[in-house]
């Protein structure tokens, strides 16, 4: 059963990986996955269980003599363990549909023209590191996903020729993802982390900020040379009345700071990361809609009906996934990785990591880190503890090494379908500089560590 999981596990990843090809859904390829997983734990229990120390340490605990008995068996496996990864993986889930929710709001009141109106540059060069810089700090506070939708969606009305709006696509991804490694918010690696204990909002944006910058600034410094010239005129924007323009500025503004406040309310008052978003979301629900009823188009623009477009599928994906890896955990096949890694690697933290960051850009890097979640002990050794040199690490290379392929991040499968990016010409053309990024940062990540935060 042990070797069957494995199987079971890598084909359900190909066939997410395959998901244009299969015409299948990865929300559903992943949901069945996560089932399929738990059916054969629970079927093949007995022989899983037996060298697990968590079974060991739970038949202790409760005075159970007999560890083969099929009974205590499958209460540990449903009341304990069950639960107690549905419990961590609904923080997440809460969490994401929370920061969906309120940037679904300020979206439906095109509260993101404001950033992107500014962009009126010529040039292709300054444009180009506009829109990267601007990628960066957004997809700190937001997420790399809504992010890079954004900006991709801007340069349909920037750049006309479509190789170089590929060129500029490629940046954007870079750019996303980096910006989303430094921030407790800004991608779901992070969030898991932050979640889980493994970091805090206020270590992880001082010792990575540096490392994530300089893994954009290096690939944007080579590529802006390659770009000469002007634009063609950008098209004239539409102004909008001014009470429409006010809420738009009001939904971006508060939005933001609704967002902001998260990380404030877990460093201040200790709150779960899942609470301070459902009290933030709660608070910008009931102004939006009480604006929208002293208007008069409460009906059109309620929170209740923007809530129909938020991408429940890719919350549907992530319950799947997380469940599938729960599993993993739990009949020990995560420890087992562990000792691998630490093997291959002769336990070096930083051959590890950087390994993980690698395989982000061909498996997605949500299993990935939760899976090391899984696999290491928070606080076994040095690294391993709170804020521990090994979780940074995690952060940072989860978050920029799925930049190295296309197919790596959510990011980049955004912006392959919004540009139909060939995943060979990205491999061509942007695959060496994101890693050359990649290496960069986690060496300037090492030098913080190893030289300057001795």
């Amino acid at each position: 059963m042990f070797v069957l999981m494995i199987i079971v596990f890598v084909v359900g990843y190909a066939c997410i990986a395959l998901e244009h090809k299969l015409k299948i859904d990865k929300a559903a390829t992943a949901l069945m996955l996560g089932a399929l997983m738990w059916i054969l734990l629970v079927i093949g229990k007995d022989g899983l269980l037996n060298e697990n120390e968590a079974w060991s340490k739970y038949c202790t605990e409760h005075a159970i003599t007999d560890p083969h008995d099929d009974e205590a068996q499958t209460q540990y496996l449903i009341n304990e363990e069950s639960l107690l990864h549905l419990g961590d993986t609904s923080e997440t889930l809460f969490f994401l549909l929370g920061a969906m929710t309120i940037v679904a709001i300020i979206d439906k009141h095109n509260g993101f023209t404001i950033i992107t109106n500014k962009i009126t540059t010529r040039s292709k060069k300054i444009l180009l590191w506009m829109l990267s810089v601007i990628t960066f700090f957004m997809s700190a506070v937001l997420d790399n996903l809504t992010t890079t939708i954004v900006m991709v969606t801007l340069l349909n009305k920037l750049v006309a020729d479509r190789h170089l709006r590929w060129t500029y696509a490629g940046m954007i991804i870079l750019a996303a993802n980096a910006g989303g490694a430094w921030s407790p918010i800004g991608d779901v690696t992070t969030i898991m982390l932050w979640i889980g204990g493994y970091i805090t909002a206020v270590k992880v944006i001082a010792m990575l900020i540096v490392p994530s910058l300089v893994s954009m600034i290096i690939p944007l410094f080579v590529l802006s040379r390659t770009l000469k010239g002007d634009l063609e005129a950008p098209e004239a924007t539409t102004l909008v009345d001014q009470p429409e323009s006010r809420m738009r500025a009001f939904c971006l503004y508060w939005g933001i700071a609704s967002l902001l406040m998260v990380p404030v309310l877990k460093t201040t008052l200790h709150l779960p990361p899942y609470m301070g978003m459902i009290l933030v979301l709660g608070l910008f629900w009931l102004i939006a809609d009480l604006v929208h009823h002293h208007k008069g188009d409460f009906r059109e623009n309620s929170v209740t009906k923007i809530l129909s477009g938020v991408d429940t599928p890719t919350i549907l994906f992530f319950l799947g996934i997380l469940t599938a890896v729960a599993a993993l955990q739990t009949s020990g096949h995560l420890s087992k990785m562990a000792h691998l890694l630490d093997d291959s690697f002769n336990s070096n933290t930083y051959g590890i990591g950087l390994a993980i960051g690698v395989l982000s850009s061909i498996v997605d890097n949500v299993p990935l880190v939760a899976g090391s979640m899984g696999m290491y002990d928070l606080g076994a050794t040095a690294d391993l503890a709170l804020d521990g040199t090994f979780w940074q690490l995690l952060a940072y290379a989860a978050g920029t090494g799925g930049s190295i392929l296309i197919i790596g991040s959510a990011a980049g499968v955004a912006a392959m379908g919004l540009e139909k990016i060939e995943f060979v010409w990205y491999l061509k053309h942007v695959s060496w500089l994101a890693l050359i990024g990649y290496f960069a940062g986690a060496l300037c990540f090492w030098l913080l560590h190893s030289v300057i935060f001795v």
